[in-house]
């Protein structure tokens, strides 16, 4: 029986109606099909405090952050969906990230990300679909020892192209967010480690 790997779903925004959020929702449901146990975790929700290495030493790892920290250590994989704020990625994301490499518990900082395969996806009203978003992050994932995808979905233009179901209105999109997280699954699958319960 084939393992159904772990697979950690986020967005760079909290925006309720977020472009990015739609197309994250549709990557979970693809990664699901696709034969993985998804689980969205909603950064807006964590109310993560600035990084800052004073607020560190001062006050320690706040909770919110041992959680998210613990749900990406225990993922196989991840999928992220980022906005683009000024040619880069968001301040939300960015500071979770931060927050997450750090040491903790006797683990080093990048433990959690190290050999994790990434799908990364982007919508932007833009013509370009957050590609500078996307490369950005690229480089931070790679830097923390995660395995970003070669391929990548951008969604140029989204203000136009999601349905009021929150469904893309062409086919050809959709064709790559099905192969994209089919990817990231047998990655995945192939780097999961056994679950507690079935090992």
């Amino acid at each position: 029986m084939a393992i159904s790997p772990r697979i950690l779903a986020m967005a760079g925004s909290a925006r309720k109606q977020s472009l990015n959020r739609k197309l994250l929702a549709l990557a979970v449901a693809r990664a699901t099909q696709a034969g993985a146990s998804v689980t969205t975790v909603n950064l807006g929700d964590l109310q993560l405090p600035v990084y800052g290495a004073d607020l560190e030493s001062e006050q320690g790892i706040p909770n919110e952050v041992r959680t998210l920290r613990n749900a990406i250590s225990e993922s196989d994989g991840l999928i992220i969906a980022s906005p683009e704020h000024n040619g880069s990625v968001t301040v939300l994301l960015k500071n979770a990230l931060d927050w997450c490499s750090r040491p903790l518990d006797g683990q080093d900082g990048l433990m959690p990300f190290r050999g994790k395969p990434v799908a990364m996806f982007a919508a932007s009203p833009s013509p370009f679909g957050g590609i500078r978003s996307l490369s950005h992050l690229r480089g931070i994932l790679a830097k923390m020892g995660a395995l970003p995808l070669a391929d990548e979905v951008l969604v140029p233009i989204a203000t136009k192209v999601f349905d009021e179901q929150g469904k893309l209105t062409g086919p050809m999109t959709d064709g790559l967010i099905e192969a994209l997280c089919r990817n990231l699954v047998e990655l995945a699958r192939k780097v999961a480690r056994p679950h507690p319960a079935s090992a």
